[in-house]
């Protein structure tokens, strides 16, 4: 049995670390809070499948309809994204393996990256999991094809792209940083390997049907990145985006730092050089095109890597050793209750100094608010559906009835918690929402769902449409960012409804287009 233990120690801590990393995801999310925003979309996408979506590409929509298929509930929401950050440990500890790391180094890059941001970005079911994982798997493929150069890796490589690319065209730019770097390298004689384009046929392939419906759609990619540049982007500044760098992995940045140094100076190290040019390259587009700063935190686990086998390298001191695994946790303890949503609402705000020093609880509209951004993306959405349900049961004509949505968080939190679900099919201009509008039977009815920003209190412009309108309720939790979103009934049409909103979905996709 002690031969057993020791011929497998390996396996068994890095299991060990699976499980830590599985058990740390069940106990970051108070069970008061709900889905968040973002979830609700992904999980209709399920639903509706297709070869692209206006928010992102279908890779996610696949996931949700596994998650479908296994109940829908929220343990296998949470469970994907956690799932993906396990193997992107795995990944790591092989790619440590690779560079001749021993149990140490193997722990000490995992370490890393089990206490870093990955858990908050694992928190949520999101591309972002998915996306991490891919660049780390890739960056094991480029390895396995630097130590061997056998040309299966670059087919290997060619379908991890196209899976990347299928989840989120973020990976372009790993992508063309690893090209650049390869350039740069003595590896470049790939460039002229038949293998190689073969390679990038393949990758072309397994991408073509989300390409085919970018341009059956006009590119509707191009019109959600011109949004972003006016909205979002146009606000980054290198400054900010490197000091993100920084932080993402804050807890263990001197592992970091240490890879960066090794691969510029150490010796054992020289014929990976390649990667600290797909490093520099691939921040500096990020930089170049005012990229948010998560966009590049899938470059960072594979690095630690580097970081951990240099540093075991350079220090045989067991106690040094020792506290070098012990930092990333320490200080992940210190910070652990005020990143996640581990405490009620109630809680948060006994300790509100901390969190607005901290500046937790600045949202994205520049004031400090009862709860950060995303706690309060978390709430309220039962008390919507619940309140929808209630209004949409009381017109009592269902089959011509439409629940119509300011955002596509409503609908979205409508469609998963209703007593309806499956049936009632909130929609909304907002998002993908504007694809699924079932139009095949009039709508006599509204149940609509307006946020603080409509002022149009009276429903103005409804009444002309409808014999009768009547304000029904409001979320009433104090803590939601939905807070006061109104719920209105809008019964017996007196015009054609479907017809008004045809034209209203074609200006929408007018303006997509455009």
């Amino acid at each position: 049995m002690k031969l057993f233990l020791q011929k497998h120690q390996h396996t068994f801590v890095l299991l060990a670390f699976i499980a830590l990393k599985f058990g740390l995801h069940g106990i970051i999310i108070n069970p008061l809070y709900e889905l968040h925003r973002d979830e609700y979309l992904h999980l209709n996408q399920g639903q509706h499948l297709a070869w692209g979506y206006l928010s992102v590409p279908p890779v996610t929509s696949w996931i949700s309809l596994l998650i479908l298929w296994l109940g829908n509930s929220i343990f296998w929401v949470k469970f994907f994204p956690a799932l993906f950050g396990a193997i992107t440990l795995f990944f790591v500890w092989k790619i440590t393996e690779i560079l001749g790391g021993n149990l140490f180094a193997k722990s000490l890059a995992v370490v890393a990256v089990l206490f870093s941001a990955l858990v908050r970005l694992n928190m949520l079911f999101q591309p972002n999991s998915f996306d991490t994982m891919v660049w780390t798997f890739m960056f094991w493929v480029l390895l396995k094809y630097i130590e061997n150069q056998e040309n299966k890796w670059l087919y290997v490589f060619a379908v991890a792209v196209a899976l990347g690319f299928l989840n989120k065209y973020n990976v372009v730019f790993l992508v063309l940083g690893t090209l650049a770097a390869l350039l740069l390298s003595p590896y470049r004689n790939v460039f002229i390997n038949k293998h190689f384009y073969l390679a990038l046929l393949l990758a072309a392939l397994l991408v073509a049907p989300n390409l085919w419906w970018q341009y059956t759609n006009h590119f509707p990619v191009l019109y959600h990145m011109k949004l972003l540049k006016a909205t979002q982007l146009k606000n980054v500044e290198t400054g900010n985006f490197l000091k993100e760098q920084m932080l993402f992995f804050f807890n263990a940045i001197f592992v970091l730092l240490a890879a960066i140094y090794a691969l510029i100076f150490y010796k054992n190290f020289a014929k990976y050089r390649l990667f600290l040019f797909a490093l520099v390259a691939v921040l500096g587009l990020y930089i170049y095109l005012k990229g948010k700063g998560y966009y590049a935190i899938g470059l960072y686990p594979a690095y630690m890597a580097f970081g951990a086998v240099f540093l075991e390298n350079l220090i045989k001191n067991n106690i040094v050793k020792t506290v070098l695994l012990l930092v990333p946790l320490v200080i992940f303890s210190f910070g652990f209750k005020y990143l996640f949503p581990v405490d009620s609402p109630e809680q948060v705000q006994k300790e509100a100094a901390v969190y607005d020093d901290l500046g937790l609880t600045r949202w994205e509209d520049g004031k400090l608010h009862a709860l950060p951004q995303d706690y309060a993306d978390m709430l309220g959405w039962k008390e919507l559906a619940q309140k929808v349900d209630a209004a949409y049961e009381q017109i009592g004509d269902t089959a011509h009835t439409l629940v119509y949505c300011d955002n596509y968080g409503q609908a979205g939190a409508i469609n998963y918690y209703s007593r309806h679900a499956g049936h009632i099919g909130a929609v909304s201009f907002s998002a993908d929402y504007l694809n699924w509008f079932d139009l095949s039977r009039p709508v006599k009815h509204i149940v609509m769902v307006k946020d603080l920003g409509d002022t149009d209190t009276t429903r103005s412009d409804e009444r002309p449409l409808f014999q009768e309108i009547k304000y029904y309720g409001k979320i009433e939790n104090p803590f939601a960012r939905e807070q006061g979103t109104r719920i209105y009934i809008l019964k017996n049409a007196r015009t054609d409804i479907n017809a008004i909103l045809k034209k209203e979905i074609a200006e929408e996709w007018q303006q997509i287009h455009q």
